[in-house]
């Protein structure tokens, strides 16, 4: 006799042949990606990755052997090292809500509004992506410093000076780390569908309520990433910093500049404070890991 359609119940046996055949290919399918994955790495491929493998891990795992574990305890509760810590995660944290306040609107101007020179604009946007931050330290002091395109004026007419100061850490943290929450957040809001934001403005909401109402919670992911990466890059922010705000101790040394200047005379708390850092890095990408697994 002849099995029944795909889909449908089989009197004799009350199975689903549907379902049957289903699970067939689906164990077939199974079995060619294990076949895949048996069948190994080309040699010329195999060699090359384990040997960047090594290259990225083997420092990391340098620094977890030669790190002082007996005397870290001591030398991660001195005063120098909590100061260091505290201006680090208050400036990080500081610059991050300040890419959040300028970043978002930037990122949907990118997504949602056509005007010439948006290619430029986008550029310019990603560049201290690209820029050695030390170029970038130099380039806040000549438009921030007190001779500056913008200095002078914010000098002579309200006497704030910005360079070696703590708010010159985070102007400087800032410029290096919101390149990042601006990527991801456009990104996000390229892959919103925009129906539910022109649905609303066609009830009568204004392009900013519908924003706010609709298209903010559904990017709330995107922003929460971004976020995250900004903060941490800010984090261990080093070449604009040193360059714009310094390095002075309690005042403008953060964590980066603290390891730059105990490398020279205490290789132990170097390290040390390298592993905090390390960890920071650990816990971020961790994090994240969810979401670039469901973006991939």
């Amino acid at each position: 006799m002849t099995s029944p359609p795909p889909g449908r119940t089989d009197p004799r046996t009350g199975s689903r042949a549907g379902l049957r055949t289903g699970s067939r290919t689906g164990l077939r399918a199974r079995g060619d990606r294990r076949h895949r994955v048996r069948g190994g790495a080309p040699l010329p491929l195999l060699l090359p990755a384990l040997v960047a493998l090594a290259f990225l891990v083997l420092p990391l795992v340098a620094l977890l052997v030669r790190a002082p574990w007996r005397s870290m305890p001591d030398l991660l509760t001195s005063a120098e090292v909590w100061q260091a810590l505290r201006l680090s995660l208050v400036c990080a944290t500081a610059a991050t809500a300040v890419s959040l306040v300028l970043g978002v609107p930037l990122a949907w101007l990118l997504a949602r509004v056509e005007f010439p020179g948006r290619g430029l604009v986008r550029a310019l946007v990603t560049l201290p992506l690209v820029l050695p931050p030390v170029v970038g330290g130099v380039a806040l002091l000549m438009a921030l410093g007190r001779n500056g395109v913008v200095g002078q004026w914010l000098d002579s007419w309200f006497g704030i000076t910005l360079p070696f100061t703590m708010t010159g850490v985070v102007i400087a943290e800032t410029f290096v780390a919101m390149p990042f929450l601006v990527i991801s957040v456009e990104g996000t809001l390229r892959a919103a569908d925009r129906r539910y934001e022109e649905a609303a403005t066609t009830l009568g909401a204004s392009r900013f309520t519908a924003f706010r109402r609709v298209t903010l919670p559904l990017i709330a992911p995107g922003i929460a990433a971004g976020a995250v990466l900004a903060w941490a890059r800010a984090l261990g922010e080093f070449g604009a910093t040193i360059t714009f705000a310094g390095n002075f101790p309690g005042r403008t040394q953060t964590m980066p500049l603290a390891v730059y200047l105990a490398l020279q005379n205490d290789p132990e708390t170097a390290i040390a404070l390298g592993l905090v850092l390390l960890a920071v890095s650990i816990a971020v990408l961790a994090g994240l890991r969810d979401r670039w697994m469901t973006a991939s």
